[in-house]
């Protein structure tokens, strides 16, 4: 497909003067997932790539490039051509790639431009179903009491879920023999295997299995309870009243993107967005849906990533 439709849309989406955004030929916009289908960032990038292909009116491709902890992914983005067509879609875990590897492939603040936050979305904290305790006070007396006896999985160093982790042993006074895994999957099967007795990561990577009651859920991060588990209370609920956690995801183009591509993709994805929240499309991954400036974006990340560092200092963490 040419791309004139693309130029067309864009300009009529975001109001801005028109731009070329690729050459002839090329697919309209190519959408990078640097995690595999079928987990939560997947089904988010589809969900917005549909959407942006519905109102935009030329094709969208989402194609996934996982491994070495989403920098794969993140490097063809980051290497292709900086004309606005190549989209990288991840979350907060692409930011914090210097903080968690020995030998980064790139600074995911200098070698990429910020287009848009899309969402929020609340970690769940499970149990191995063999555990006694159904409360999170409870389980963090527990591990106050036997920390030795404690084992967390870890399904990525620097992601949401380690960060979030190392927050919650961190305002609780207790401390956890971290395990690292290669993903969400092995640590949630461990955990249902009881092999590793806690767990906490996006809530729909692990909503299946906590209904089912393979795993056993203990509370959500987020500051609401979810209609998705209404039944799941929160961590300030449970004696954590200051804990406050949340997963997001974003878009990112090559740094050398011209600014008024950057600023025609920013305002139809945020159109996009809010047509996501406004159908419901979003509710069933439990998200909530940001609309903000690729300039805010940009001051966002630079606050997550000190955050993030501090936390991973203060727990002694050594890149990977």
């Amino acid at each position: 497909m040419r791309l004139i439709p693309l130029l067309a849309a864009l300009t009529l989406s975001a109001c801005l003067p028109t731009v070329a955004l690729a050459q002839a030929d090329r697919p309209a916009l190519k959408i990078i997932v640097p995690f595999a289908a079928g987990g939560g960032v997947d089904a988010a990038a589809r969900l917005l790539g549909t959407q942006l292909q519905k109102q935009l009116g030329v094709t969208v491709i989402v194609e996934n490039k996982a491994g070495g902890s989403g920098t794969i992914g993140g490097k063809a983005v980051q290497t292709a051509p900086a004309d606005g067509t190549t989209l990288l879609f991840s979350a907060a875990t692409h930011v914090l790639a210097k903080q968690v590897l020995q030998q980064p492939p790139y600074d995911p603040q200098t070698d990429f431009a910020p287009v848009a936050r899309t969402g929020t979305a609340p970690l769940l904290l499970v149990a191995a179903p063999g555990k006694p305790q159904t409360k999170l006070v409870d389980l963090l007396a527990a591990v106050k009491k036997e920390p030795d006896k404690w084992t967390a999985g870890i399904p990525a160093a620097g992601a949401p879920s380690h960060l979030a982790t190392l927050l919650m042993a961190k305002q609780a006074q207790v401390k956890f023999s971290l395990v690292p895994y290669k993903g969400t999957q092995p640590a949630l099967m461990d955990v249902a295997g009881g092999h590793t007795d806690v767990m906490l990561d996006s809530m729909i990577s692990l909503l299946q299995m906590a209904k089912s009651g393979k795993v056993r859920p203990i509370a959500i991060t987020s500051a609401k309870r979810s209609s998705l588990m209404p039944d799941v209370p929160t961590f300030k609920e449970s004696g954590l009243p200051t804990f406050a956690f949340e997963s997001w995801y974003g878009v990112w183009v090559p740094k050398d993107t011209p600014a008024d591509r950057i600023a025609a993709l920013n305002a139809a994805i945020n159109t996009a967005t809010a047509e996501l929240a406004k159908s419901g499309a979003l509710i069933a991954l439990s998200i909530e849906p940001v609309t903000e400036t690729a300039a805010q974006f940009k001051a966002y990340i630079a606050a997550e990533v000190k955050e993030g560092a501090e936390l991973l200092k203060e727990a002694g963490y050594r890149p990977e």
